[in-house]
């Protein structure tokens, strides 16, 4: 294990969290709100001490391999959360520094459940924070550094940190160096935030939720502003946010092919049309069946649609209070929770890639009982998907489960309905956000024990992270030279 290229990375990154906590600090001075600046300010030189331990100089040892990019991954995203928890916690905000820790751990991993009751009442420098947090989780923390920091000196340094961090099944590079796929995404990422965030001023929404609402909307987030979250603003900035919703729940990989112009290559992608294709029926479906509770066509369709895409894309905004709908629209998005948004995109859950090499690998082994010896691949986008592929992902979906599985049976202690700790965890588990029950929309997670929060926390951030780089983190094997 190379712990000095492992400290050197985690300096790095505590300097850019420092960086990146100063707009938090001039929203707090301009709203006047000098005690949550001064907390912000406290934790800035928090941070840049803690960030000597990793010194300034590149290390001379530079073999870096998966090993140490599944680490690295995984104690970034624990160490920005312990530190981003602090100006909640020194502010007195959030009283409890566990509660305090959940609620950034929900902002980083872009979840979006919360324990806070009166959201409204927050000061504004948090309320930035905790949406800004969305925006850099979305992405990714150390994908963010490659893309401005030539750090990357040794073979596949870059890339084991990118497989670690980006979500899907698979990880490829856009470009010939993965310092230049970085920068390719993260600059498709930065003009839709941008574009997003002008339409939403153009269209009346207020300065400080048009920005708060643009970082949470890009990295599929979900906490706002208002205690209603979205239900207060106008029906054409709900569908402004429905349509980015589904816009960054996309692979990224997409855009960059309509940049090239490649609109063939873009639009017969089979994980996009399946993607679409769920979304648009889900919503049509739900629409129908809410119809009845609605005054309009309209206004049904418009909180269907809404709902869809937010769940789906496990973004965590709300219009309705789908707790109260009929029990097959809450199992369709139930569904879509577990589903998620593509791979390669800033969305979480299983991922619309898996699902399909799911079935299609299913198809496969039925293919296979029927005709023993007839040899049978399994295809995406016309390109032979590797066993080993195929492997990781029933490995994955095996861990998914028993993860789940445990998940419910330590938070089951707390006393709550089946619905409720199903939905909770599923919520952080896939980073949705909202669930049904005590968490639906217009509830949240304070009533959860400390224990429980705990046990949420880490799951938003095995499920951010795909499972394995927190994991990793457990076994002693990995610690050894």
């Amino acid at each position: 294990m190379n712990y000095r290229i492992i400290l050197f990375l985690l300096g790095n990154i505590l300097r850019v969290e420092a960086i990146f906590m100063l707009p938090a600090v001039l929203v707090s001075y301009a709203y006047q709100e000098w005690h949550m600046g001064n907390s912000f300010a406290v934790t800035i030189l928090l941070l840049l001490t803690a960030s000597l331990i990793g010194g300034r100089k590149h290390p001379e040892k530079i073999r870096f391999y998966a090993r140490e990019g599944l680490v690295v991954v995984a104690l970034v995203w624990v160490v920005v959360s312990l530190f981003g928890a602090l100006p909640f916690y020194i502010s007195g905000e959030i009283p409890h520094y566990v509660d305090a820790l959940f609620e950034i751990v929900s902002g980083f991993t872009t979840t979006g459940a919360s324990i806070l009751i009166n959201v409204e009442a927050m000061p504004h420098g948090l309320l930035y924070w905790r949406s800004f947090s969305h925006w850099l989780g979305g992405m990714g923390v150390l994908v963010f550094l490659l893309a401005i920091l030539p750090m990357a000196k040794g073979t596949g340094y870059s890339m084991h940190i990118m497989r670690a961090e980006s979500p899907g099944p698979q990880v490829g590079k856009l470009m010939p160096k993965m310092r230049q796929t970085a920068t390719v995404l993260y600059s498709i990422y930065v003009g839709l935030t941008i574009l997003q965030f002008i339409l939403l001023v153009l269209g009346g929404m207020p300065l400080f939720d048009s920005v708060c609402t643009a970082f949470g909307t890009a990295g599929t987030g979900g906490f706002g502003v208002k205690n209603d979250s979205m239900a207060g603003y106008a029906p054409h900035l709900q569908w402004n946010v429905t349509i980015f919703m589904a816009l960054f729940g996309i692979n990224f990989n997409i855009f960059f092919l309509l940049i090239l112009r490649e609109f063939s290559k873009a639009f017969s992608n089979e994980e996009l049309r399946a993607y679409l294709g769920l979304m648009i029926g889900a919503g049509a479906l739900i629409t129908m069946d809410i119809l009845p509770l609605y005054g309009t066509v309209s206004h049904a369709m418009r909180d269907a649609f809404f709902q869809v895409s937010s769940v789906m894309t496990t973004t965590g905004f709300a219009t309705a209070d789908f707790n109260l709908w009929p029990e097959f629209s809450r199992t369709i998005l139930v569904l879509l929770m577990v589903v998620g948004a593509s791979a390669g995109s800033t969305g979480g859950g299983i991922k619309v890639a898996r699902l399909l090499l799911l079935i299609k690998n299913a198809r496969r082994g039925i293919q296979k009982v029927l005709s023993p010896r007839t040899i049978k691949l399994v295809r995406m986008d016309g390109a032979t998907v590797e066993d080993d592929t195929i492997n990781s992902l029933n490995i994955y979906m095996a861990v998914y489960c028993l993860i789940l599985t445990i998940s419910m049976l330590l938070i089951s202690i707390d006393n709550f309905s089946l619905e409720t700790n199903l939905t909770a965890v599923l919520a952080c588990l896939n980073n949705i956000g909202p669930g049904l029950g005590n968490v639906g929309p217009t509830g949240n997670f304070s009533e959860f024990s400390v224990f429980s929060k705990l046990v949420l926390s880490l799951n938003m951030l095995i499920g951010r992270l795909e499972i394995f780089p927190m994991l990793i983190l457990m076994f002693p094997s990995t610690w050894k030279n």
